[in-house]
Formats: C-alpha cells, sequence, structure tokens
C-alpha cells in the first residue's frame, strides 16, 4: 500500500471521495519525513505551527505528570492526521514518538486551511475524525476511571482492533499489537506487572491470547460483551450532499 493510499483510505471510510478531493488530500502527505522507533516527532510546549499525517507506522502521544510519569492518550495508526486538537493551541500540548519506524508526513496549518475553502466534503470528514478523536479521549478517560483492569485492556484491545479493521480486509482475529508492557500500562494507568497479570486473566477465560506482539481474539463479540465495548464513537455517520 502506497503512503498516499492509506490516508485515502482512511477518509474513504466516512465519505465517498471524488478525484480532485483525492488529489487535494494528497496534497499533506508531500516530503515524507522517516523516524525510527524512539524518535520524537515534536515535544510537549513546543510552538505549534504544524499538524502531520502519519503514511506508515505505530506512533503515540503523551502527557507528562508532575511526579515523572507519562500518560499516553492516543494510539497512532497509518491514515492518522496528527494534532487536530491543537488546532487552535499556541504550543503542543503532547509529545509525539514513534513506537515502530514510521513516515510521518508534516503540514502547515495554511494547507489544511486551503483544504477547508476547496471542499466541503473534507472539511466535514476532518471535523469527524476529530470528533472522533476526541470521543476516544473521553473513552479513555471512562477506561482510567471507571473500568476493571481486565475491563480496561479488554476495552483497549476491542477499539484496537476495530480502527485496524477500517483499512484491513479480512476478520483481523489475530492482528499485530506493538506496544510494549510499559506503553500499554501508561494507556491504562496500571503497572507493567499488572497488565501481564491482566492478559494471563483474559487468556485464562479463553478471551484474548498474546504471543510477542501478536494478539488473537478467538470470539470478538464475546470480548466485546465482557468489555461493554460499543463501537458507535468510532463510526459517525456518513454525510452527502457536499461538493
Amino acid at each position: 500500500m502506497s503512503h498516499q493510499s492509506c490516508m485515502v483510505r482512511h477518509f474513504q471510510y466516512f465519505t465517498d471521495l471524488s478525484e480532485s478531493e483525492i488529489e487535494l488530500l494528497s496534497t499533506l502527505e508531500k516530503s515524507p519525513e522517516q523516524l525510527g522507533s524512539g524518535e520524537v516527532l515534536w515535544r510537549e510546549g513546543e510552538r505549534a505551527r504544524e499538524m502531520a499525517v502519519l503514511s506508515h507506522g505505530w506512533a503515540y502521544n503523551s502527557y507528562m505528570l508532575e511526579d515523572g510519569s507519562r500518560m499516553i492518550l492516543d494510539i497512532f495508526m497509518p491514515g492518522d492526521v496528527i494534532g487536530l486538537r491543537e488546532y487552535a493551541s499556541e504550543k503542543h500540548q503532547t509529545t509525539v514518538e514513534a513506537i515502530t519506524e514510521c513516515t510521518f508526513c508534516r503540514f502547515p496549518h495554511s494547507h489544511l486551511e486551503d483544504v477547508f475553502e476547496k471542499s466541503g466534503r473534507l472539511t466535514h470528514t476532518f471535523f469527524s475524525i476529530s470528533a472522533i478523536q476526541q470521543s476516544m479521549l473521553v473513552e479513555r478517560m471512562v477506561n482510567l476511571g471507571r473500568r476493571t483492569a481486565q475491563g480496561k485492556l479488554a476495552h483497549f484491545l476491542c477499539e484496537m482492533r476495530s480502527r485496524l479493521s477500517k483499512t484491513n480486509d479480512g476478520s483481523l482475529e489475530v492482528f499485530r499489537l506493538p506496544l510494549s508492557q510499559q506503553m500499554l500500562a501508561d494507556v491504562m494507568g496500571l503497572t507493567p506487572v499488572h497488565v501481564s497479570r491482566v492478559f494471563s486473566s483474559l487468556r485464562d477465560q479463553s478471551l484474548v491470547y498474546r504471543e510477542r506482539h501478536q494478539i488473537s481474539i478467538p470470539d470478538i463479540e464475546k470480548l466485546k460483551g465482557f468489555a461493554d465495548f460499543r463501537e458507535d464513537y468510532l463510526r459517525l455517520r456518513k454525510k452527502d450532499g457536499f461538493s
């Protein structure tokens, strides 16, 4: 899959795009930049003048707490737009770091404004994606504050699988999740040891099997029920009629 087609497929999940809109969208994926695992795209507190498209690989953003601990807020996959929530901010509110080898395409805010001016449908889609990102953040807060440790991990795995299904064919009974135990702990507010114990518990219940970074879910509907996972917050309705 080319680095351009990934973002287009991501957007086409929400709406049908014309050839001119596909071409306009592709202008945001020029000048690809390669970053290795652990390298930083931008840091919390730096001047926020740009956004980025993740064309290849996995990344995350994080916020450092006063005690030095890290909270991971978002996991980014190919096709994701990074920095939408900071569009009106003077400074970046989080640090963005590559999990795997990544290809990022930075673009200034003015390029997005050009897209808004030329396409109502793409404008709607960008706002839809921004709303979904906000909804995922709300679910993350619910996960941290209200779900059990098993519920947190089960819900997170359901969310990852659902997001992957947007740009992947097949049942996704098995999928790759390239997050370390520490990263998973920082997503869910647990310790790495606790994450390991929760995986063992889910395995004992035949809900989830993990082999290194490979996740196997034999019965996704059963896991969704266990996690009380309802994916409406990931699936905004299409809206037609834009030119």
